[in-house]
C-alpha cells in the first residue's frame, strides 16, 4: 500500500467492513452473491473507492476498501447497504421475505499500512473455510 495524494493531502485510509443480513440469513449464494458483488462494485466506482478485497460468505460479507479522508465511513456504508439492498430485493423475490436485507449494526476497523496483509490474507481465507 502506498500513500494516496490529493492537490492539498496524503493520506492513506483503509477500512474492513463487515455486515450482514437480517437474522444472519445464508442467503448471499449464487446468483444474489454475483449481482451483490457488482453492485459494491458499482459504488465504490461512484464514490472514488478502491476494493481492496471482498469475499462473500452466504450469511455475512468482508469488505476491505481504501478510502478518501473527507467520506464519513457511515456514508459509506449506508450507500453498500442501502444501494444493494435495493436492487437486490428488487431482482430477487426470495429476499422479500426478509422484514430487510440487511441488520442495522456493522463492524468496522481501521486498518495501517502494516496490518494490511494480515487483513487481506484473513478475508481471503474466508472462503477456504
Amino acid at each position: 500500500m502506498e500513500y494516496k495524494h490529493s492537490h492539498n493531502q496524503v493520506y492513506l485510509i483503509n477500512y474492513h467492513l463487515i455486515w450482514c443480513p437480517k437474522r444472519r440469513k445464508p442467503v448471499l449464494i449464487g446468483e444474489i452473491k454475483d449481482r451483490l458483488k457488482n453492485i459494491i462494485q458499482e459504488v465504490a466506482k461512484t464514490k472514488g473507492i478502491e476494493i481492496l478485497a471482498l469475499e462473500i460468505m452466504p450469511d455475512h460479507l468482508h469488505l476491505f476498501i481504501s478510502a478518501y479522508p473527507t467520506i464519513a465511513i457511515h456514508k459509506l456504508i449506508k450507500a453498500f447497504k442501502g444501494r444493494s439492498s435495493h436492487y437486490l430485493r428488487k431482482e430477487f423475490s426470495c429476499l422479500l421475505k426478509l422484514p430487510s436485507l440487511w441488520t442495522h449494526s456493522y463492524f468496522v476497523s481501521t486498518a495501517g499500512n502494516v496490518s494490511n496483509k494480515t487483513i487481506q490474507k484473513y478475508i481471503e481465507a474466508q472462503s477456504k473455510k
